[in-house]
């Protein structure tokens, strides 16, 4: 079967790595053909915006999309394109996987869990604005509704069910929050009940935080608002080894943008040298979602090879606490042809392995790709 699907390449290191996901994709031998779109900075010097209608159009047309990381400029310029693209196609739940790959760069080599975030509203609203007319005061204002959050926690009970997961987790913060908050609250015990075959237990923000990063292995499915999931998706990227191996997914009611955690680092751009592991990853989570599970299992297996190997990696799994011994690093694209060689040849029925889990030593790990 022959699919079409949006590609948006994206700023800095974008391209690079969308092209090194490409290159796996290729050698799966599902037939995918690339409808390529640009938004960004790209966008913004040819057309003037940088989320053009064509973007919004062929993923609504092609209902599935892989996106590399689009630069959002910090206190000024234009408004996030992350945000606007949720916003505009409705894509209402954000899933970030948080697995350690190879049990490497992390002290939780069996960490394997989810984050879903509601990536609508919440403090992400964009309504905000100054209180007075010195700009020495501004408000940003939370939205929360009760339809947006029975969506997203039925969307993260179906997923925890489908994926045979035992418990579901929601975040808030309704001891001071007590509208917003307790709104969130009430929608997740409500929501909790029609899943009696589920374990739901409920966490504050600051505790949730401190628990994961004591003991993330109890836990299973996370569900929270905007604000909240931003944050502790990051963190789970840290205790499954970095930003550089978390792939992430969209999803709304039929469509669906998968896209790394990680940015754009526009400081790497064009020097071939980014980890496009997390990028590889989405390809993995976009043939789920297409039914390829084949072609999925063998990207993962292959990611997971190749990184247990440590001969043809990146620099960022060249560092210490990421391996024993020197490893010489390997470009963005030596290490997604390495991953495509292992692809076609990977041993599916062979157990993956955590080579290393012992040896992580007690010094800080690089938490970026």
């Amino acid at each position: 079967m022959d699919y079409r699907v949006t590609l948006i390449p994206g700023d800095g290191i974008g391209p690079e790595v969308t092209n090194a996901a490409k290159v796996v994709a290729a050698a799966t031998g599902v037939s995918i053909d690339w409808e390529v779109v640009e938004a960004g900075e790209k966008a913004i010097r040819a057309r003037g915006t940088p989320l053009p209608d064509e973007v919004l159009a062929s993923v609504r047309k092609n209902r599935v999309a892989l996106k590399g990381p689009i630069t959002t400029p910090i206190g000024s310029g234009f408004r996030s394109v992350n945000v606007a693209l949720r916003q505009e196609l409705d894509l209402f739940a954000s899933v970030r996987p948080a697995r350690a790959i190879a049990g490497e760069g992390t002290r939780f080599p069996e960490t394997d869990l989810v984050v879903v975030r509601e990536a609508t509203e919440g403090l992400y609203s964009g309504v905000e604005h100054w209180v007075d007319r010195d700009h020495s005061a501004a408000e940003t204002i939370a939205v929360i509704t009760r339809r947006a959050s029975d969506r997203v926690l039925r969307f993260a009970f179906e997923l925890a069910r489908r994926e045979h997961r035992r418990r579901v987790t929601g975040v808030h913060k309704a001891n001071i929050m007590k509208t917003t908050g307790g709104l969130f609250q009430t929608a997740f015990r409500e929501m909790a009940v029609k899943y009696p075959d589920l374990d739901a237990d409920e966490r504050l923000i600051d505790n949730m935080c401190m628990q994961l990063v004591k003991r993330p292995t109890e836990y299973d499915v996370i569900v929270t608002t905007n604000l909240f999931g931003d944050i502790l998706s990051d963190l789970c990227a840290g205790l499954a080894g970095g930003l550089g191996v978390a792939p992430g997914a969209l999803y709304g009611d039929d469509l669906a943008v998968f896209e790394p955690v990680h940015g754009s680092a526009p400081k790497y751009a064009g020097q071939d040298k980014a980890n496009p592991v997390a990028e590889i990853l989405c390809v993995e989570l976009l043939l789920r979602h297409l039914g390829e599970k084949d072609a999925a299992d063998r990207i993962y297996h292959a990611v997971w090879e190749t990184i247990a190997e440590k001969k043809v990696v990146t620099y960022d799994l060249a560092l210490p606490g990421y391996t024993q011994r020197p490893v010489p690093p390997s470009s963005c694209s030596a290490m997604a042809r390495e991953i495509a060689r292992k692809v076609p040849i990977v041993d599916l029925s062979k157990p993956l392995l955590v080579p290393g889990a012992a040896a992580a030593s007690a010094e800080d790990r690089p938490l970026e790709g």
